[in-house]
């Protein structure tokens, strides 16, 4: 037995091998072939539940499949069925001047043998008894605002393309526009193709509108002719039976076209310009339930409160066969929802009161008062009793000296020797830490090349005392303007430092820059947020916190799913306290948006949006700049901050002047909020950006009224981030000095500072070099700003030695774009 069992295990291992190099063959040959190889290592198959899958599991998973997609179907078509269905909303976009929108929509119109009235612009419904569906037409005219307004409220995008003329500048701006905020179906028609001569050519316009167009929308099969009535059948059919994709953003919130307007009175008061009252939108509710305790954004009025939420069906012919019955029904509207306790307010910033603080009570590491050197990390070095500060100099002492004998040694002896040893005195705090080359990747632009770290600084080192003299006033600027033109020109020619700053010989560099600070790694060192609570917006401290936003996020979706009027239904919107006067600047033919505003949306904070600037744009955009923001239901004027994207262990982003073409930064502002991932459009008058001003690196931007004949252009595009008041935009500048002696890795700098006060107020900063060498100052010479400093190694003659200083800057509050105003 015991041979048998032998024979048996040998035998089964002898075709172990065999296996094993039959599965590589035919791995190899699948792989020449090349074909995803099915079989690991040990010759199985990867995916081992295909194979045992029986038929029953098989047709089981598809008829799951099946059922699921014809259920989604079915949810997402429900709005549209029945007598009472939500007409499918269809915009109609003229690309060109010579085409007509009215035109296109007759023959579509014609097509179904149904002839309705179709304005120039504005809208018109027309039911189709063949398809049992009713089609809402919104016309629009060579506008941007009017397409964008129509786009986003529309199931459907139909854009009408010349045969003869190429699409000019508006209509490319109006496609990209359209594109950028989210659209769900598109379709493309070409009018004029008959008049195309010889006919031969048709064809060929077709093909080469197709190229076009698919470039920006790649899914679009076909380019349909409004002179064939056979393919203005096929678009009718397509938009009566297509199942409209919709837009994630727009789904997550209730909204409606609005079709009427109520106003209080006949007219609208001239005299009273504040006078408000109560005025009553009509139109079909879309997207979620709407719900009456939510706030609505009305196209560019602003944000209001529900009065209440009545029916308002559509009258028919067995409900209205007398006049007598038809003015019963406008007199007994049923009321549909009514705002409870938990109504929204319309307040913007927290109550003044909860948010009051007295701004001398701000805790500080050191008084104002009481400050001898500048803020690094969280710590104002230097300030400090001067015996303290004494004390915990370091010396150079012999070896072997115990701490009570370096009383004894004095600092202005210089002992020189074989047998010397530096050492430090401890410093109890642990803050002041000169270990640690420079980190480029933490903003710091030293670079330890040789891997040792940079000396602490000491008394001098050089090999014989001198007597340093100031040199005299008129050759020292002299020799100033001739290093800074040099400097200038080095830096036109390859940036070399893009934060740099020149500063004035008589001006104090210690009070010039009194709000910057050092920061030893800008990535991970502590940003003492409590130095910069005297210099913070007077809003900030009233602005919405958000601790958890992916919680929060989540929370205010889910509780827009339950409750409210449900979709599909046709209401009468009454609003609160709507001012008379905006029935003055309204024009009916553009359409008007209601957006239903999420929990918290009306309260402002400070918001974050990824932006990446169009590769068409080819001018830099200057930070602070005045822009148009396009994203959701709402319109804004912004000055926005640029500074770097990314997650930081301290959540502090440098500054960025500039935002280069083709290259994507942060956008920070204060604004209203937005839940989640919305998509941003950033415009820009063309003529903007020539007539403005840099002072103290701040842009003071050109007046609107200056602007309001320009034309728009499309700079960038975006999509929302989470808000946060804790995120810190540091502006980096750069004190470059020249240096005037060096000797081994001691030398001596001047044209940093002008004042020996200066230097000892940033004697505590690390200094680099453009080469990649760290170190710190030691002491100052003379009273015109020189001083010593000490490097991790040699330093080039030509090299120039910089320091980096950071402060906080501060968002500004965007502006909305009021009604009747063009941005």
């Amino acid at each position: 037995m015991d041979g048998q069992h032998h024979h048996r295990s040998t035998t089964k291992s002898s075709h172990k091998p065999f296996k094993s190099r039959h599965a590589s063959k035919s791995a190899l040959k699948e792989q020449s072939k090349g074909k995803i190889n099915a079989f690991d290592d040990r010759g199985a198959r990867r995916t081992p539940h295909q194979q045992v899958m029986s038929k029953l599991t098989r047709r089981n998973q598809a008829k799951q499949k099946r059922i699921q997609k014809t259920s989604s179907h079915a949810s997402a078509s429900r709005v549209f069925s029945g007598r009472d269905g939500a007409p499918r909303m269809v915009a109609v976009v003229p690309l060109t001047d010579d085409v007509s929108p009215k035109l296109a929509v007759r023959s579509l119109n014609s097509a179904l043998g149904v002839e309705e009235d179709v304005p120039e612009e504005g809208w018109a419904r027309v039911e189709v008894e063949r398809f049992k569906q009713k089609l809402q037409y919104m016309v629009v005219g060579r506008n941007l605002w009017a397409a964008l307004d129509a786009a986003r409220v529309a199931d459907f995008v139909v854009f009408v393309l010349s045969a003869e003329q190429e699409v000019d500048g508006l209509g490319e701006l109006m496609l990209r526009g359209i594109e950028g905020q989210g659209v769900g179906n598109v379709m493309a028609v070409v009018q004029g193709l008959d008049a195309i001569d010889p006919p031969k050519r048709r064809p060929q316009v077709v093909s080469s509108l197709k190229s076009f167009i698919t470039h920006f929308y790649p899914t679009l099969e076909k380019v349909h002719s409004l002179d064939s009535s056979q393919e203005c059948l096929n678009v009718t059919r397509s938009l009566c039976t297509t199942t409209p994709k919709g837009i994630r953003w727009r789904e997550d919130r209730s909204w409606m076209m609005v079709e009427d307007i109520k106003w209080p009175s006949g007219k609208a008061p001239q005299t009273d310009a504040e006078a408000t009252g109560e005025v009553v939108l009509t139109g079909v509710v879309r997207g979620k339930g709407l719900k009456a305790d939510r706030l609505v954004e009305v196209g560019e009025w602003g944000t209001f409160q529900i009065e209440k939420i009545t029916a308002a069906p559509l009258e028919t012919k067995k409900k209205t066969k007398g006049e007598d019955m038809a003015v019963d029904q406008e007199g007994q509207e049923a009321l549909l929802e009514q705002p409870t306790e938990d109504q929204d307010d319309l307040a913007e910033l927290a109550p003044e009161e909860v948010a009051m603080e007295d701004a001398d009570d701000y805790p500080v590491s050191v008084a104002p008062s009481e400050r001898k050197g500048v803020l690094l990390d969280d710590h104002h070095y230097f300030s400090d009793d001067d015996a303290d500060a004494e004390m915990h100099r370091p010396k150079k002492l012999p070896r072997g000296t115990s701490k009570y004998q370096s009383a004894w040694y004095l600092d202005d002896v210089d002992y020189s020797g074989s047998d010397m040893e530096s050492i430090a005195s401890e410093d109890e705090d642990g803050d002041l830490d000169m270990d640690g080359p420079a980190n480029p990747a933490d903003g710091m632009e030293g670079i330890d090349q040789n891997g040792r770290e940079p000396t602490e600084y000491a008394q001098s080192e050089y090999p014989q005392s001198e007597m340093f003299l100031d040199p005299a006033p008129e050759d020292e600027a002299e020799q100033i303007a001739a290093y800074r033109a040099e400097r200038k020109k080095e830096a036109e020619e390859d940036l070399e430092f893009p934060d740099e700053i020149e500063l004035h010989p008589n001006v104090q560099a210690r009070e010039r820059l009194a709000k910057y600070r050092g920061l030893k790694s800008l990535r991970t060192s502590h940003w003492e947020t409590d130095e910069d609570r005297p210099y913070e917006p007077e809003c900030w401290r009233r602005l919405l916190e958000i601790s958890d936003y992916k919680g929060a996020k989540a929370r205010m979706l889910r509780e827009a799913l339950v409750g409210g009027v449900q979709p599909g239904t046709r209401v009468h919107v009454h609003l609160r306290n709507v001012p008379l006067s905006l029935q003055n600047k309204h024009n009916p033919a553009r359409t008007l948006c209601l957006f239903s505003l999420l929990r918290h949306e009306h309260k402002h904070t400070v918001l974050n949006y990824a932006i990446t600037l169009s590769s068409d744009y080819e001018e830099p955009m200057r930070s602070k700049e005045e822009l148009i923001l396009q994203c959701g239901p709402r319109r804004l004027r912004i000055n926005p901050l640029f500074s770097q994207a990314g997650n930081t262990p301290n959540d502090v982003h440098k500054f960025d002047r500039y935002l280069h073409p083709g290259r994507s930064a942060v956008a920070t502002f204060i604004g209203p909020l937005t839940w989640g991932s919305v998509p941003a459009l950033f415009f820009k008058r063309e003529s903007a950006g020539e007539d403005e001003e840099e002072k103290d690196g701040d842009v003071v931007a050109m007046d609107a009224e200056q602007a309001s004949e320009s034309s728009l252009q499309l700079v960038g595009t975006g999509t929302t981030l989470a808000p946060s008041t804790a995120r810190v935009v540091a502006k980096r500048v750069v004190l470059t000095g020249h240096p005037y002696k060096i000797h081994k890795r001691l030398v001596t700098v001047r044209y940093m500072f002008f004042n020996a006060e200066d230097v000892a107020w940033f004697k505590a900063l690390q200094l680099w070099t453009k080469r990649g060498r760290s170190g710190y100052m030691k002491e100052s010479l003379g009273t015109h700003g020189y001083f010593k400093a000490t490097f991790d190694g040699r330093i080039n003659p030509q090299d120039a030695v910089g320091v980096s200083l950071y402060k906080r800057v501060w968002p500004r509050e965007a502006k909305a774009v009021k009604a009747g105003e063009e941005p």
